[in-house]
């Protein structure tokens, strides 16, 4: 109820402070356990923003984010940027390859603040969208649409979200969808499989308040729906300050679920660049905590079997 009255009162920017919170415990958390997770790392929920790069004039210009990523051993990046600038920006510059980082673009309905409140039936939303996957990007063709937000479920319902949900399972789209679990109902409804053959990506899995066994639910209800783990409260627990391990139950629905979840940065605002080396590192950490084959599973071979791309990241071509 919390999150709802914040995005209700003030929008996206009231989670300014919870992010930098947030990571501020991150960044000074000591986490033990056995070994850290020392494989590949897919981003599957990235944002390249414009207040980000900003003509490249911006703090952080391709160079530095992807400075980030390669030292993090960050191979793929879903982007998704407001706007679709930012996306394109990365998939086109030749620093990109050099530096091993394949870009999985997705086409985000923002061109600015403003559309956050009414993408769900702005008809020149799904024109631009439609011109967007005609015209492709340098690094291939989109792979996806969103991430989007609902900040009313009944939203789902609206003309345009509906078209979108249809037209993304026809084009085989993935759909990035920052929405509440009656909502992931109402959007699979919507598609012309009811749920059986899209490809909803939920971002923040159950972050409006969903329960562990809501969201067992509807994984077992939709055969392709994925959960995304960025800013999952309840994901990790501490047994002592400075003691982060996955949550019990979360970890239970992972090993139970081992090819549905992916894990993601949010870099929603400049603050989550600034933390991105601390956000990959808490990944690494609890992934250390399961099984070889699942940690590999969550932290790349799921991303890289939804989006065709090698099971082997080392197969990613990249020139000097």
């Amino acid at each position: 109820m919390l999150y709802r009255q914040m995005l209700k009162e003030n929008g996206p920017l009231a989670l300014v402070k919870y992010a930098c919170i947030a990571m501020s415990f991150i960044a000074t958390a000591d986490v033990t356990h056995a070994a850290d997770y020392t494989g590949p790392l897919l981003d599957a929920h990235l944002h390249y923003n414009q207040e980000a790069w900003d003509g490249q004039a911006g703090p952080h210009p391709v160079v530095d984010v992807l400075a980030r990523m390669q030292r993090n051993g960050v191979r793929a990046i879903v982007s998704n940027s407001r706007p679709n600038d930012g996306t394109l920006l990365l998939a086109s510059s030749p620093q990109t390859r050099q530096a091993g980082v394949t870009v999985v673009p997705f086409i985000r309905l923002y061109r600015n603040r403003a559309d956050y409140d009414s993408w769900f039936r702005d008809e020149t939303i799904f024109e631009m969208v439609q011109a967007q996957f005609a015209k492709g990007t340098a690094a291939g063709p989109f792979k996806g649409i969103g991430e989007f937000h609902l900040y009313d479920s009944a939203n789902a319902n609206g003309a345009v979200a509906k078209k979108l949900m249809a037209f993304a399972e026809e084009k085989n789209l993935a759909v990035l969808a920052h929405v509440d679990d009656v909502a992931i109902d109402l959007l699979m409804a919507n598609t012309p499989s009811k749920g059986q053959k899209a490809r909803l990506i939920w971002a923040h899995t159950g972050i409006a308040g969903a329960s562990v066994a809501r969201v067992d639910a509807l994984l077992a209800q939709y055969p392709l729906l994925m959960g995304e783990l960025s800013y999952r409260p309840g994901l990790t627990c501490a047994d002592a300050p400075g003691q982060e391990r996955l949550c019990p139950e979360w970890r239970a629905l992972l090993l139970k679920y081992p090819s549905r979840f992916l894990i993601g940065s949010d870099t929603w605002v400049n603050q989550r660049w600034q933390y991105y080396d601390n956000l990959m590192k808490g990944y690494r950490a609890w992934l250390g905590e399961l099984p070889a084959d699942v940690a590999k599973a969550i932290a790349w071979s799921n991303g890289a079997r939804l989006f065709d791309l090698p099971s082997n990241p080392a197969a990613i071509e990249t020139k000097p």
